[in-house]
């Protein structure tokens, strides 16, 4: 998952507060965004996303496609990650700025850039306070990643800030049922997150974006991403030691209790493998979406 704003340290923030993705209880107390934010950035910051991010690159050529983009656009990738979104925007020669809160994934994606010899513009940027100017961009894209934002609001506003009117915003974002939207219930099952926090996969969902992006045309696409490894074990090797919110649960937890989400995880993965014995493919599902902005 690339990103400007990511699930907290315990990635348990990608399941809401009470129930399941459903409403939030009037009671329930307003989240510290501030204080989540810098433990998400801590977040990101630990593992090596890139080593997952970049298996993800088709979601963002298939996002380019979808939004149509034109040779020479203004495009702006927010919580941009390793760069999936920016490349594929920049291989249609369009004119792109790369954003993320975190520095490192951002010299990923500058990395990628050079070796792809693609020309993309870097800048350290939060998602819900982009430093641009009303309008600036013709294009807005973020694959898997603003929708880990804590205040969902502020991002979307941003969004459509910062877009011109008539341009579109491009986004690939985890649905609530499937397997990623599954492991990120799982997770906040043993480790519970902050009280009042939206999931994140509730920008899967059709109805969460129509009260997200008010008053704009939202089209909505259901898309499969498979997850492609040796088995079970090596999925949770690589997760556990490179994506940062699956590294943050484990190391939260006690040695029994890491062993308890270990299991609870390999069984997730096991159901839902349609490899056979042989190997490991996961299907997960995701929401590709363009809003074109009124």
């Amino acid at each position: 998952m690339t990103s400007t704003t990511a699930p907290t340290p315990q990635p348990a923030s990608t399941q809401p507060a009470g129930s399941a993705g459903g409403p939030q209880s009037s009671t329930v107390p307003q989240p510290d965004f501030k204080a989540i934010k810098e433990r998400q950035r801590a977040t990101w910051s630990s593992g090596d996303y890139a080593v997952v991010g970049t298996t993800l690159q088709i979601v963002g050529e298939r996002l380019c496609e979808a939004v149509d983009l034109r040779f020479d656009e203004r495009v702006l990738d927010v919580a941009a990650g390793n760069g999936n979104a920016s490349l594929a925007a920049a291989r249609r020669g369009a004119d792109v700025t790369a954003t993320d809160y975190v520095g490192a994934l951002l010299e990923r994606a500058g990395e990628r850039a050079a070796a792809d010899r693609l020309s993309i513009r870097l800048q350290e940027a939060d998602a819900e306070a982009l430093p641009f100017e009303d309008g600036s961009f013709d294009v807005v894209l973020s694959t898997f990643g603003v929708m880990f934002t804590p205040n969902q609001e502020a991002a979307a506003r941003e969004m459509l800030r910062v877009c011109r009117t008539g341009g579109r915003i491009g986004l690939a974002n985890w649905t609530p049922d499937g397997f990623i939207g599954q492991l990120f219930r799982l997770i906040g099952r043993h480790v519970p997150p902050p009280p009042g926090l939206r999931s994140p996969a509730l920008w899967g969902t059709p109805e969460r974006l129509d009260e997200l992006f008010a008053g704009h045309e939202v089209a909505a696409t259901s898309q499969v991403f498979s997850f492609r490894y040796r088995s079970p074990e090596h999925w949770l090797d690589v997760f556990r030691t490179f994506y940062g919110p699956t590294n943050r649960a484990f190391a939260a937890l006690d040695g029994e209790r890491q062993a308890s989400l270990e299991a609870d995880i390999l069984d997730l993965l096991t159901r839902s493998n349609r490899g056979g014995s042989e190997t490991l493919i996961v299907p997960s599902a995701y929401l590709e979406v363009v809003v074109t902005k009124r």
